[in-house]
């Protein structure tokens, strides 16, 4: 596939806050421009999202392009919110048969640097 964004799934690689050890999930994305949003359902309750928020260093694999980058909460109620929320159930609506409304209201959005295609090539 020639447009990774158009990928079903990313793999976010985290540090566990307390072993240190890598941790690599698999989880739906969406790109706009050097940033790959995700959404977490479980909020900041869940693992990956305490991970970044003690060593925000990780990972992300989209299709063949890997990259070592950082992740970071997305302030509530930002512009940047609405963002992140919109592009992941614009993407995953028109994919997935079940109702995605409440996972997009209430899901944490997390944003994960990603370097433009400028950077990639240099």
């Amino acid at each position: 596939m020639s447009d990774p964004a158009q990928l079903d799934f990313a793999y976010l690689t985290t540090s566990g806050r307390i072993t240190g050890a890598p941790h690599e999930i698999e989880i739906w994305f969406a790109v706009e421009g050097e940033t790959v949003y995700l959404l977490s359902g479980g909020g900041d309750q869940s693992d990956w999202v305490r991970n970044i928020m003690v060593s925000p260093d990780v990972s992300l694999r989209i299709g063949a392009e890997k990259h070592a980058t950082r992740a970071r909460v997305v302030p509530p109620g930002t512009d940047e919110d609405a963002l992140a929320r919109r592009l992941l159930l614009d993407k995953y609506t028109a994919r997935d048969r079940t109702d995605l409304t409440e996972w997009g209201r209430t899901s944490l959005p997390i944003a994960v640097e990603w370097p433009s295609a400028a950077e990639r090539a240099s």
